[in-house]
């Protein structure tokens, strides 16, 4: 392993399809630094519900001036009012540009990197730098919100979680800018029945033979 130079991991995904957990394991046994998009956008979205800005772009653009990755992977994210508002911010063109300058700096000052989230193989490492292995993970709507429940401790009726992942799902997959898409060359993997263990083989099989190479 001390042989390659660079490695770099794209984890895309559903929400709730494993996705972060899978580039957490992997990351840890790789030690890879990790860097997830998702947590970009969501930090957007907890300033743009605080602040309330009336122009979110030059707000953003002079929030991430002064803040870091690591600022932002330690805050709070997850709250069901951020997930409702995320998937809309997403989707918004010159948010994306912003939250793409960011990650970019990010992975070419490191040589190995895991990058998580929704276009990272489709867009992000889809050319210079581009990734080594890319992974897409898909599990089925009622695991998914079923696992989102446990994350938010069953504070709200699974129902209401499985309805929020849908739609989620819906805007990523149907939105004009970067939609979720599984590149040819992604490997599938469906963490529905494999276990935390079982994901992690599957992984560092293919990127075993990266190293191999």
């Amino acid at each position: 392993m001390a042989k390659l130079k660079k490695l770099i991991i794209a984890c895309d995904g559903e929400s709730g399809s494993g996705k972060s957990t899978a580039a957490k394991l992997i990351s840890k046994k790789y030690k890879f630094l990790l860097i997830n998009s998702g947590l970009i956008y969501r930090y957007c979205s907890k300033m743009i519900i605080y602040h309330k800005p009336k122009n979110i772009i030059p707000f953003l653009k002079k929030k991430f001036k002064t803040v870091s990755y690591k600022t932002i992977s330690k805050q709070k994210l997850h709250s069901e009012n951020i997930s409702k508002h995320v998937g809309m911010i997403a989707k918004n063109k010159k948010v994306r540009e912003i939250v793409n300058q960011v990650q970019m700096k990010i992975i070419r000052a490191n040589n190995r990197i895991c990058v998580e989230g929704r276009d990272i193989a489709s867009k992000i490492l889809a050319k210079k730098p581009k990734y080594d292995v890319a992974f897409y993970f898909k599990c089925s709507l009622d695991v998914a919100a079923y696992r989102r429940w446990l994350d938010l401790k069953k504070t709200i009726p699974i129902k209401d979680v499985k309805k929020s992942l849908k739609k989620r799902t819906n805007l990523d997959k149907n939105r004009k800018n970067s939609p979720l898409i599984k590149v040819k060359d992604a490997i599938l993997i469906r963490t529905d029945k494999l276990s935390k263990k079982q994901v992690l083989i599957k992984m560092s099989k293919h990127i075993d033979n990266v190293f191999k190479k």
